[in-house]
């Protein structure tokens, strides 16, 4: 008999997340209540629940002093508004992809969507999704229960429809149903919020019972997602589901040539590994009565990836080595049992984390003692830390360490163990639950590559497109590298370990931000410090710093200027007010000349008539000449008034560019025309009488 056993197996992100919580807050020493059986595994809860965890089913049955986990499927909105009112310490362990749906629903139910969600009506995780509607819902298990709906709730044909699912609904069915929606509903909203663990767990049972004549679903009675392995797998074989090894007998793999095994995200690694040594000792035994064995050879199938796989692959850009595990040689179709088996319980071991304490510190590696075993433990040099640094820089003896075992030496008994890893796999998490949660992720760029930047966040490398590496398109990144940059992950690839982030929409989200409070305290005169993004023939736009207004040409200067450029130039940082606006329209008229600018008025509070001033001929005319008093205010030297005697040309007494005193005879403040005389200052008063 040869067993295949599926590569995605065990907890799941937001399970580990939630149990991790409760394991922790014990050892923290903290009466711990969970909302709920934090799992639908039976046997992790029995142990908690040695541990002292209390299962509540209200805020109000809290003790006080005690602090409620919230499980991975979370809550309704109600239960949030009762722990605030009770005042309970609570800790929140929702699944961020659970928190993804609630904040999909909440948001299109207040704007008028009726919500359809794909999955148990009374699973508390479809329950939680249900209270943070804030108008109608309603819950389908299968195509048939929508088209039922659809015929059935007028509600759905007069509002528009949100489509979402609970995260381990059955893949099959729910492509169906949006299918179905989109074809039956105007322009429906669909999200697909099956869980990417859930999908890949559906994805390789399919595939590994229509290899195997028999399926072994490991996992809790109660669990969604256990169960809808089973269904799956029953279609193409038979299918038992079994909690723990104990249930296992020789009898449902009689006759029996492939076996599969495959668990659910709610399974513990502790419980798959008995579950795998049990199946060990029934093929042993009936290799024993049979006296044969599948070799490698024998047992061994060809792999390939889908074409979208490969290109992917050629696409996509090259995994950071801190986030991705180290695979087998070969898949698990290729080997033989005892391959098979190996590589499952390495694989299940390198999962499970432990702890080490620093014993010895060689230029090559550190020596550990790990915790709670009998075994000792070394650290390769580069398996210490991403930088390459010498160890005895990183760690000194004594040093406790979180550690990822790699490799075990069954003859010596000894561990080869990873930090380096482990500071990866939980950099990973923190990315994944980023992309779930929509979180800003700060990090710094490494390199300028084609096509993009790298940026590292908690250790793993995230992708950024040239597209997204900022606000507006950037024909040269490399004034990024080595910056601190703050962006979302837009993107996550679980089988590859790769992501993609968005400093764009971050850049984004702020000027949204920015731009809500501009037009809630929009007022005409209000004054604002911009920046100047470009110009164009009949003004400048300028930044206000997350809404853009235009200076037009004219109100740049007090003067007659032939182009914005004279007076400022891209990137200038200048003091503008507003003129007036159009909410509707977006639009923003800014002024850029004050009164306090205005030369005229600069003249008026300057001077007066009778002032004699040194002016500068500008202009030769047949009447006299223009003369600039002060930048921006010319007066006029009538011909009459250029000298003491007549003239026939102003040329003949004067020249542009000549500086000559003049004296102030009239001003016109309502034509703003002011006359100057140089012959007054040439003739005595009683003679010009």
């Amino acid at each position: 008999m040869e067993i295949l056993v599926a590569k995605t197996a065990g907890f799941c992100f937001g399970v580990n997340k939630a149990v991790s919580a409760v394991y922790k807050l014990l050892n923290e020493g903290r009466t711990v209540c969970t909302l709920g059986p934090i799992i639908h595994n039976p046997q992790l809860v029995a142990d908690l629940e040695k541990r002292g965890v209390r299962i509540v089913g209200s805020p109000d049955d809290v003790p006080p002093g005690a602090m409620l986990v919230i499980r991975s499927h979370g809550v309704p909105a109600s239960v949030y508004d009762r722990l605030r009112e009770r005042e309970v310490d609570y800790l929140d362990a929702t699944c961020p992809f659970v928190a993804k749906i609630h904040r999909i629903v909440e948001r299109h139910s207040s704007e008028g969507y009726a919500v359809l969600i794909a999955g148990d009506p009374e699973h508390p995780e479809v329950m939680g999704i249900r209270g943070h509607c804030r108008g109608p819902s309603f819950v389908f298990t299968s195509l048939d229960d929508l088209e039922r709906l659809s015929r059935n709730e007028a509600i759905l044909k007069e509002n528009p429809v949100v489509l979402v699912s609970q995260t381990t609904f059955q893949m099959e069915i729910w492509e169906k149903c949006s299918q179905f929606a989109k074809k039956h509903y105007t322009n429906p909203l669909v999200f697909d919020t099956i869980c990417n663990a859930t999908a890949e767990r559906q994805h390789e049972a399919v595939a590994l019972s229509q290899k195997s004549d028999v399926m072994v679903i490991v996992g809790g009675r109660q669990s969604s997602n256990t169960a809808k392995l089973r269904d799956v797998c029953q279609q193409g074989c038979r299918t038992i589901l079994i909690e723990t090894a104990d249930e296992l007998s020789s009898g449902p793999f009689a006759g029996a040539k492939v076996v599969g095994l495959t668990a659910g995200a709610s399974t513990p690694a502790d419980i798959i590994k008995e579950v795998l040594s049990t199946m060990s000792e029934i093929v042993n035994n009936e290799v024993q009565e049979n006296e044969t064995l599948p070799t490698a050879e024998e047992a061994a199938a060809p792999a390939s990836e889908s074409p979208a796989a490969e290109q992917a692959a050629e696409t996509a850009p090259e995994a950071p080595a801190e986030a991705v595990p180290e695979a087998p040689a070969k898949s698990f179709e290729e080997m033989s049992f005892e391959e098979a088996l190996e590589a499952s319980l390495q694989s299940l071991s390198t999962d499970e984390r432990v702890r080490g304490v620093v014993v010895g510190i060689a230029p090559n590696e550190v020596q550990v003692e790990v915790v709670g075993r009998k075994q000792a433990g070394y650290i390769p040099a580069d398996e210490l830390s991403a930088t390459g640094a010498n160890p005895a820089d990183l760690v000194k003896i004594g040093d406790e360490l979180d550690l990822l075992i790699m490799r075990t030496n069954d003859q010596e008994g000894t561990i080869m163990l990873s930090k380096r890893r482990v500071d990866a796999l939980k950099g990973w998490d923190t990315v994944v639950a980023a992309e779930a949660s929509g979180d800003i992720l700060d990090g710094v760029v490494t390199d300028v590559i084609k096509g993009g930047l790298l940026a590292v966040t908690h250790g793993v490398r995230v992708f950024i497109p040239a597209s997204q590496a900022s606000a507006v398109r950037m024909e040269d990144l490399s004034p990024l590298l080595k910056q601190e940059v703050r962006f979302k992950i837009i993107e996550v690839n679980q089988s590859r370990r790769r992501a993609v982030g968005s400093i764009r929409a971050v850049a984004r989200e702020e000027r949204k931000e920015k731009e809500a409070a501009f037009w809630a305290q929009a007022e005409v005169g209000q004054r604002y410090t911009g920046v100047v993004k470009s110009l164009t023939s009949y003004g400048a736009f300028v930044d206000l710093g997350g809404v853009d207004g235009m200076v037009h040409i004219s109100e740049l200067s007090w003067g007659h200027i032939r182009t914005p450029g004279e007076v400022v130039k891209p990137g200038d940082q200048i003091e503008v007010f507003v003129l007036k606006f159009d909410p509707e329209k977006k639009k923003i008229s800014l002024g850029y000349k004050t009164p306090e600018m205005n030369p005229w008025n600069q003249f008026l509070a300057k001077y007066s008539v009778g002032d004699v001033v040194t002016v500068k001929i500008v202009k030769l005319v047949d009447f006299g000449a223009f003369a600039e008093i002060m930048p921006g205010v010319d007066g006029l030297i009538h011909i009459s008034q250029i000298s003491d005697h007549r003239v026939e040309k102003a040329s003949d007494a004067l020249q542009e560019g000549q500086e000559v005193e003049a004296k102030i005879i009239d001003v016109d403040t309502d034509r703003k025309r002011i006359s100057l005389s140089i012959r007054t200052l040439l003739v005595p008063q009683n003679d010009e009488d």
